[in-house]
């Protein structure tokens, strides 16, 4: 019989929430699929919010092993987008990771991200203040734009009803965007890195 420790348990969490995402990732089926009773899991987590937090630090640490700063040559801003980039990667790579880590209490390892995000662009000239509400910027365009990435997608027996015509003629220039945007070779990563260039391209127009 296996070990029950707190690795074993973050495990096979991590495999409940790939099955049926976070809304399924319960204690109680958690104590069943390890073949436990509820009550030995409180020894090494004592509630939802716990297991929720270490999920949030497992996902992390699949993506960000390893921390460091920007080579001397390379400009900040490139730096923060690729950290933007694997924060995106990590949430992407299990159901509801944005959810996990928007409902984590407090997750060492993102602040660990946002320490070396702050220090990097301090490091190079940017003012504490700034350098804090352009990480928090990126950190939570990030968040957010996982968010919807990973939210349901509308019942199509909800949409039998919907007026297309009638929305596009009532939005014609949303639809022409969207409709431009995405020709051929177009893909949600590409939009999501547009986005990002723009919000870091204007940190870094009004920091100077």
């Amino acid at each position: 019989m296996l070990t029950l420790d707190r690795g074993r348990i973050v495990t096979e969490a991590i495999a409940l929430l790939d099955a049926e995402g976070l809304d399924g990732v319960t204690l109680r089926k958690l104590a069943a699929r390890l073949g436990v009773r509820q009550p030995t899991l409180y020894w090494h987590l004592p509630n939802k919010a716990a297991l929720v937090t270490a999920l949030a630090e497992a996902i992390l640490d699949q993506e960000f092993g390893e921390l460091s700063p920007p080579a001397p040559q390379e400009r900040w801003q490139d730096w923060l987008s690729e950290l933007a980039q694997r924060l995106r990667r990590a949430l992407l790579a299990h159901p509801d990771g944005a959810r996990v880590l928007s409902a984590s209490q407090l997750s060492l390892k993102m602040a660990d991200i946002s320490e070396l995000a702050m220090s990097t662009l301090v490091a190079r000239g940017v003012p504490l203040h700034r350098a804090r509400v352009i990480v928090l910027a990126v950190e939570r365009f990030t968040v957010g734009h996982v968010l919807e990435e990973q939210a349901p997608r509308p019942d199509p027996d909800a949409m039998n009803d919907f007026d297309m015509a009638a929305f596009t003629e009532q939005h014609p220039t949303v639809i022409a965007g969207i409709t431009e945007y995405f020709r051929p070779g177009r893909t949600v990563d590409d939009l999501f890195s547009e986005c990002l260039e723009v919000v870091i391209a204007g940190a870094a127009a009004t920091t100077g």
